[in-house]
């Protein structure tokens, strides 16, 4: 998994690779200390190592990168990738993301509207779409996965074996629900034990390692 590479650059400061509409823009690249990013304005690369990252409504950015912190990113902006080790990302509504969102430790939600460029991954926590386009894929260890209703996921779905080295905060199998309306092109490849759910309306590619479970109404049956 293309994530377990992200401890090295980040430890030492960090990738500097901004998208080309933001290259005379301002960065910032702090140590210690939260960023935020004001509502309307753009920016280059933003980097911290310790500290969340609030990048507000309609905000235009480069790259958002921490590894002790969260990313929060409201409706309208356009970000560059989104990568954090320990904490979650949030993305609004109407979104677009060039490049991935990935994280270790921390869950992932895109609202209605996003558009993901990349792929998303993570190694322990929760990814959630709603109304969301991703490019290419979707990767995870231990986290659930939904592909909510009127999601499209180029690419497929890829649940790793978890590595013994690896620390699981789930004492359950993953939990993949396919959502009303959805969609997963590509293979829904399946390493390690999971419970999957495909609602009547979705659509995906070939399951391996998995049985699907069909559902129909707004959600799964409770687990």
């Amino acid at each position: 998994m293309r994530i377990a590479l992200l401890l090295l650059p980040l430890a030492i400061g960090l990738s500097l690779a901004t998208p080309a509409f933001a290259d005379d823009a301002e960065s910032i690249d702090k140590v210690n200390g939260s960023i935020h990013a004001e509502a309307g304005r753009t920016y280059g690369s933003l980097e911290t190592v310790n500290g969340s990252i609030h990048i507000d409504d309609r905000a235009r950015t480069g790259s958002a990168e921490t590894v002790n912190g969260s990313i929060k990113v409201g409706d309208g902006a356009q970000v560059g990738e989104l990568t954090t080790v320990n904490g979650g990302i949030h993305v609004g509504r109407d979104l677009r993301i060039d490049g991935d969102v990935t994280t270790v430790n921390g869950g992932i939600f895109v609202d209605r509207g996003g558009r993901v460029a990349g792929g998303i991954e993570t190694v322990n926590g929760a990814i959630g779409l709603v109304g969301t386009d991703v490019a290419r894929g979707i990767e995870t260890v231990n986290g659930d996965v939904t592909v909510g209703a009127g999601s499209h996921v180029h690419g497929g779905i890829h649940v790793e074996k978890q590595q013994m080295r690896m620390i699981s905060f789930h004492k359950r199998d993953p939990r993949i629900v396919i959502g009303p309306n959805a969609q997963v092109d590509g293979p829904l490849v399946f390493e390690r034990p999971v419970t999957l759910y495909v609602h009547d309306s979705a659509r995906i590619g070939a399951v391996t390692g998995a049985t699907a479970k069909r559902y129909s109404g707004a959600t799964p049956p409770a687990q």
